[in-house]
């Protein structure tokens, strides 16, 4: 029962969430300086062919008008098609943008879920990467407060926070590929490809998991538990493991849905940096192409991904301690 309402009431916040969230990047995209439909028709066009093209499209209707019938699309799972993507898969341009042929423009849809799978697997990797990282060095951190291990998890989240990640994967790039060769770098024609800015990533991640883990260790080492686990004779590890770690996963459960928002930002950076044809690829290139739909589209699914990635984490964390409230 506790289940339902939950999840209930967090799909509700959600659906709120994600409303306004489209609705915020919806009105800074048309009041932004620019005309997405010179960039369609080029920059030689006459001003009446423009003006003619963004009348059929409706651009030149009230936001209000637009937003009502864009969303009213958006709920019957259509998300436009793009501006200057066409069907055939081309970057851009090659598309008629006559009522006849509007059907040639790639739809926004496709061209998410054909990317978003690379960019869950670069994720998923690099918190992978993160977690063994963070957990090894966090934990031994919270059994030694103040101690040599304590001091270098300290020293390590310093280095690793003050690190750029466009300069780190440049870094990365021109040391593991170009002079060891050991990984490859640019684009992606295999797994192989997504090991190095899954590293970049993982090194952004780790600070925060770091510190999380080591203080929430030590937190629970002080608890009267852990002494009378000593007492009736388990075994520290016994204690670490079956105890301690289950107790400080919650907060790293909170840290790690929070970070699921940084890592999108990481994310987009690092793709473009390694040219890594995922999701953040797609967001610079829709930006700098100025395609709305596209730009509208990948806000809306992120975001939704962001909601159900938080609704997760909590029923996780209530499940580990069924004090929790949420």
């Amino acid at each position: 029962m506790f289940v339902l309402s939950f999840l209930i009431r967090r799909l509700a916040q959600g659906a709120v969430i994600i409303f306004l969230v489209s609705l915020l990047i919806f009105t800074l995209l048309r009041v932004v300086p620019g005309d997405p439909v010179r960039l369609m028709a080029g920059g030689m066009a006459p001003e009446a062919l423009i003006e003619e093209i963004a009348t059929k499209m409706g651009l030149r209707d009230p936001i209000v008008v637009q937003f009502g019938r864009y969303m009213g699309k958006v709920v019957q799972g259509d998300l436009g098609q793009s501006f200057v993507r066409p069907a055939n898969g081309a970057a851009t341009g090659g598309a008629s943008f006559n009522d006849a042929t509007r059907g040639e423009r790639a739809e926004v849809l496709d061209l998410i879920l054909e990317t978003l799978p690379m960019t869950l697997q670069l994720a998923a990797t690099a918190l992978a990467i993160a977690l063994v990282f963070s957990t090894a060095l966090g934990v031994a951190a919270g059994l030694n407060p103040g101690g040599w291990i304590d001091k270098l998890a300290f020293y390590v989240s310093s280095v690793f926070i003050s690190l750029p990640n466009f300069w780190l994967g440049i870094v990365l790039a021109l040391l593991l590929s170009v002079k060891l060769g050991w990984l490859p770098a640019i684009g992606y024609a295999g797994y192989s490809y997504t090991i190095l800015p899954a590293i970049v990533l993982a090194v952004e991640l780790s600070p925060v998991l770091i510190r999380t883990l080591s203080s929430a260790v030590a937190a629970q080492m002080g608890q009267s538990y852990v002494a009378i686990g000593h007492v009736r004779g388990l075994t520290l590890p016994r204690i670490v493991l079956n105890h301690a770690l289950r107790n400080a996963s919650v907060p790293l459960l909170n840290v790690l849905g929070v970070q699921f928002s940084s890592l999108l930002g990481g994310v987009i950076i690092v793709e473009y940096i390694f040219d890594y044809p995922g999701l953040g690829l797609l967001t610079i290139n829709a930006v700098l192409q100025r395609d709305f739909p596209l730009i509208q589209g990948i806000a809306i699914v992120t975001s939704a991904i962001f909601v159900l990635i938080n609704i997760l984490v909590d029923l996780a964390a209530t499940s580990i301690d069924p004090r929790l409230e949420y």
